[in-house]
């Protein structure tokens, strides 16, 4: 749920200049750093020792990670558990194991979960970068091959039809002689972006996550769980039970959902080339080269960003032009250009739609219209990441900004309350911030020292 290009990327035209200086901070090499966590730790995706009652250590602010290697180049975070990679190109893993996303066996004492462990079975393979949803992690090496691990009934391993797990990292044999530069992954859906601007998507592909792939169009069940809790009016104990049995009968209807059970180009975009794109939970966005940013899949909260709401992947109503991207699990984000004279010195901005339920927007005015948020004013932002309910950002002064939802501390601003507008977390001021990711609760900081 975070963006970042391989450093070999290079890409003359429109967009170059922007999107080579915002991918260029993350070549800088240094010769130690340190990777800190926050937020909820009850699946031991902090990676900090367990306290006396067990993994439900949370985190308020910054805390450093220990028994990790000194080379950490990039970070991952997936819905319950996190990735490093090193420089060496290793990739170590911990937090939730329930489907082997860390690279372990599933049976393994659920207490060691939190401990960072290296992921074996990637030696022929020098990792470049790591990925992860909630269920699977994927890995990209300096060739450009794909490898996943975990356990996916959507078909989102990508290793052919009904190939649920791999507990072992996998090479995506459907990519062979693709370069793979980058992958998003949501709740069962996955894209991959090759060097040469070739997207391709695969998994679970119902409502048009996944643009025009598959024999035909059909709307998630979940997204009619959500309308029907939107306009209930319930109250809360009365709603929690009515969403557990919508939920259970819409996951009883998807067991005949389509998939896509391999990697498939996306033909809606074969005549252009894709510069970046985002998964959110059930959404998609996906970037050209023009500056078209283009919207697929549920639409319940807005986080598409259009009014169209035909199926596939259409643009989004916006009077600007993003450069980078990002998806939350209900919201969209996006740094762009073009949105006005009050913005950073290199006339970036910050633009947010969708799901504002817990302030994660950092803004106020309609949700499902692409609109600034003008406490970034004077800031230049360069990365961007989206939780369940928080977003956090990282601005060319080093610095990490958190808004939305603050239970369990995921902020980093030592409280767990809510903040309806971007706060700078204070006590990593002075600090050189690389990297900034977020997962559904949680949060990695990588730290140049």
């Amino acid at each position: 749920m975070t963006v970042r290009f391989l450093t070999r990327e290079y890409r003359p035209g429109l967009l170059s200049g922007i999107v080579t200086r915002l991918t260029r901070r993350w070549m800088t090499t240094t010769n130690k750093t340190t990777v800190m966590s926050f937020g909820d730790g009850s699946h031991g995706a902090l990676g900090l020792p367990m306290s006396q009652t067990g993994l439900g250590f949370d985190a308020y602010e910054p805390t450093p990670v220990p028994a990790l290697p000194p080379d950490v180049s990039t970070i991952a975070a997936g819905h319950y558990h996190s990735l490093v990679v090193t420089s060496q190109g290793h990739v170590w893993a911990w937090g939730r194991n329930n489907e082997a996303q860390l690279g372990r066996d599933p049976l393994s004492a659920r207490e060691t979960w939190n401990e960072p462990q290296k992921v074996e079975g990637l030696s022929q393979v020098k990792v470049q970068a790591a990925f992860a949803s909630g269920v699977i992690s994927a890995a990209i090496g300096d060739d450009g091959s794909l490898w996943v691990w975990g356990k996916s009934k959507r078909g989102q391993l990508g290793l052919g039809k009904d190939i649920t797990e791999a507990v072992l990292p996998s090479r995506v044999e459907a990519l062979i002689g693709q370069d793979i530069i980058k992958v998003s992954l949501g709740w069962g859906h996955a894209l991959a972006l090759t060097k040469d601007g070739k997207l391709f998507g695969w998994g679970y592909y119902a409502d048009g996550r996944l643009g025009k792939i598959g024999e035909f169009f059909e709307t998630s069940p979940l997204d009619s769980v959500a309308s029907k809790l939107k306009s209930s009016g319930e109250n809360s104990g009365s709603m929690t039970e009515a969403a557990e049995e919508l939920v259970l009968e819409a996951i009883e209807k998807e067991k005949n959902m389509p998939i896509v059970w391999e990697p498939t180009l996306i033909e809606e975009v074969a005549d252009v080339e894709v510069v970046e794109m985002a998964c959110g939970l059930d959404h998609s966005l996906v970037l050209d080269r023009d500056g078209t940013l283009l919207s697929g899949g549920s639409n319940v909260y807005g986080q598409l960003g259009r009014v169209k709401q035909d199926l596939g992947l259409l643009p989004v109503d916006m009077s600007f032009i993003p450069v980078k991207i990002a998806s939350g699990l209900g919201h969209s984000l996006a740094i762009c250009k073009g949105t006005s004279s009050d913005v950073g010195v290199d006339g970036l901005s910050v633009v947010t739609w969708g799901w504002n339920q817990s302030y994660q927007l950092g803004r106020t005015g309609p949700e499902s219209v692409p609109l600034v948020v003008e406490e970034f004013s004077g800031e230049t932002p360069v990365s961007l990441s989206g939780g369940r309910v928080h977003s956090v950002a990282v601005t060319a002064k080093n610095e990490i900004w958190t808004w939305g939802c603050g239970r369990n501390g995921r902020l980093g601003l030592g409280s767990s309350a809510d903040e309806v507008e971007p706060m700078l977390v204070e006590c990593l001021e002075g600090s050189q911030v690389l990297q900034a990711v977020a997962g559904f609760d949680h949060n990695l900081i990588l730290i140049a020292e």
